[in-house]
């Protein structure tokens, strides 16, 4: 009996161990879930931590990408040198001998208090005399010097509109058959061409608006403050509609003819786009709706015309459509409606005309490469540091050879630049390797440069290619800081016009121009130019057009003009129009 009991406990040992050890199986993969749950978790609270901080340091600490360039120097100072030694750019791009202002660029040295009568500006002298002074001069007690200390100071004389009377003469004109005084006719001289021929306002008085609200992001309705304040009332509304027919008659001339021209010589274009937000239309229930969202593109043609054109919706078919027969070098960042426009033209187009058939290369940006890297350093990644460090390294020796022709530069970029870069990419491979599988700022970062190797280092093929695309952005941040006061657009007419408004004064500001003279210049001239001839109207050539002109008829707000020969035509010029 003893042996039966004994074994029966054995059983019942067995199974009850056997039994604990399921349960333990079962709270150890039960444990394993939750830890698995709690790094996920964690794991998602790092990133959005990250995301939170991204965006506190947007916000309230600096918008620029700014970095101790100093502590990067220091930090990574042997792997630089090595790439110096590998590179032969040792001395070359580290240190400066002028100051920065902590970002890399240089500050310019102070030059004191600026000399005020060199500038060109209408002068006022105001004598000061000593009352205690004067009265011992009266009294023979001193004498008053004939010279005087003089300093000076830039005041403001509150300016405002002129009224411009045309005077149209009259003239008897007899019959020619009766010659009695009953039968003779009275006749007015006509009114010379103009572009807004039953505006209240003149050419100028347009140009300063387009010129306030397109150039300097001054609103209509401040603008119609303003104009009350001058005792000139003019309406918003007036001036909305003089700058939608401003923007479509130079769209579909001058800015027509300027596309063409881009499109057709163009070397490289950059491109960049930015939202708008557009009015929404009325319904006939007066319903309140919220604003559509457009976008402006902008594209900078070489060192030639910048342009703004607005799209309903930013696509591949709308990209496309922009770019349709330009063939060469397009700089855009990796966004994928771009895609579009590297792809190889197709072996068996159809007959309609409406396949492209130009090729285009592409050109990346290194500032968004970097930009990526500025980002996953909140992490306090070592790896993103560095990976700012070797940037800096390159930007530095752009910086240095800004001023070198473009044949020069290329020889350089190849001989320096380029052993730089390979070793960045090789490197990058390596740690986006090790980062690949982990969901965060640095692999978005790495990953980024990995992908897109062949068009960042593009630029090493031409000296007149950029590395970066932030020619364009620095025009898109006209409309970015203009839409803060003016809000929206009132339609997708009104956004083109706009647009083309954009285009006139960003092309000017290129060529050195003051908008404001060069749009009223052009509205002036515009409706006696032949159609043939508008490119001679575009901010690259109205430097050497303008000196062609009769400036005493120019600087008539209207009447008739001389339209002078092409350059390369008879001398003999036209007739007036």
């Amino acid at each position: 009996m003893a042996g039966a009991d004994s074994s029966t406990e054995a059983i019942e040992d067995a199974a009850r161990i056997a039994a604990l050890e399921v349960a333990l199986a079962e709270l150890r993969r039960e444990r394993d879930e939750l830890q698995r749950e709690r790094d996920e978790l964690r794991a998602a609270y790092d990133r959005l931590w990250l995301e939170v901080e991204l965006m506190r340091r947007r916000i309230f600490v600096a918008k620029a990408e700014r970095v101790d360039t100093a502590q990067l120097e220091l930090e990574f100072k042997d792997k630089l040198a090595e790439l110096d030694r590998l590179a032969g750019t040792i001395g070359i791009a580290a240190g400066t001998d002028e100051p920065t202002d902590g970002d890399g660029r240089s500050r310019p040295k102070p030059k004191g208090r600026r000399n005020l009568r060199k500038i060109k500006m209408p002068e006022e002298r105001v004598e000061m005399p000593d009352p205690q002074m004067e009265a011992l001069v009266a009294a023979g007690k001193a004498e008053r010097l004939g010279a005087c200390e003089e300093s000076s100071k830039v005041v403001w004389q509150r300016g405002g509109p002129r009224r411009l009377v045309l005077a149209r003469v009259k003239y008897r004109q007899p019959d020619a058959e009766d010659q009695s005084p009953e039968t003779t006719m009275i006749v007015t001289a006509k009114m010379p061409p103009q572009m807004f021929p039953r505006a209240i306002a003149g050419v100028s008085l347009i140009a300063h608006i387009a010129v306030d609200k397109y150039c300097d992001g001054l609103p209509l309705h401040r603008q119609q403050d303003r104009f009350a304040r001058l005792g000139v009332p003019i309406d918003r509304g007036t001036m909305c509609r003089w700058m939608e027919h401003a923007g479509a008659t130079c769209g579909a001339t001058v800015v027509e003819a300027m596309r063409k021209d881009a499109m057709a010589n163009a070397f490289c274009i950059s491109t960049d786009a930015t939202g708008v937000l557009v009015q929404p239309l009325r319904d006939t229930q007066k319903r309140r709706q919220p604003c559509r969202r457009g976008h402006y593109f902008v594209q900078i043609a070489d060192r030639d015309h910048v342009f703004f054109e607005y799209t309903p919706k930013e696509t591949s078919a709308a990209v496309g459509e922009m770019f349709k027969g330009f063939s060469g070098y397009v700089q855009a960042d990796a966004k994928s409606v771009y895609d579009i426009l590297f792809r190889p033209p197709p072996e068996d187009p159809p007959d309609d005309g409406s396949a492209d058939r130009a090729e285009r290369i592409e050109v990346g940006c290194a500032a968004h490469a970097r930009r990526r890297l500025w980002e996953a350093t909140i992490a306090k990644s070592a790896v993103a540091r560095e990976g700012l460090a070797r940037f800096n390294r390159i930007f530095a020796l752009e910086r240095k050879w800004k001023d070198v022709p473009p044949v020069e530069k290329k020889a350089l970029r190849q001989a320096h630049a380029r052993p730089h870069l390979e070793a960045f990419f090789s490197w990058a491979e390596i740690e986006f390797a090790n980062v690949k599988d982990q969901r965060g700022l640095l692999r978005t970062a790495l990953g980024y440069c990995v992908r897109h190797k062949t068009a960042l280092m593009r630029y090493l093929d031409d000296g007149r290619l950029e590395p970066t695309n932030n020619g364009s952005e620095r025009q898109l941040r006209r409309i970015a800081v203009g839409r803060n006061a003016w809000l929206f657009v009132g339609s997708d007419d009104h956004a083109q016009s706009a647009g083309h408004l954009f285009t006139l004064v960003a092309s000017a500001r290129l060529h050195k121009l003051d908008p404001e003279l060069y749009l009223r210049d052009l509205f002036r001239v515009l409706p006696h130019w032949p159609r043939d001839r508008y490119l001679d109207l575009a901010p690259k050539f109205w430097a050497s057009t303008r000196a062609r002109l009769d400036p005493v008829e120019l600087a008539a707000e209207l009447g008739p003009l001389t339209v002078p020969s092409t350059i390369d035509s008879a001398t003999e010029e036209q007739p007036a129009s």
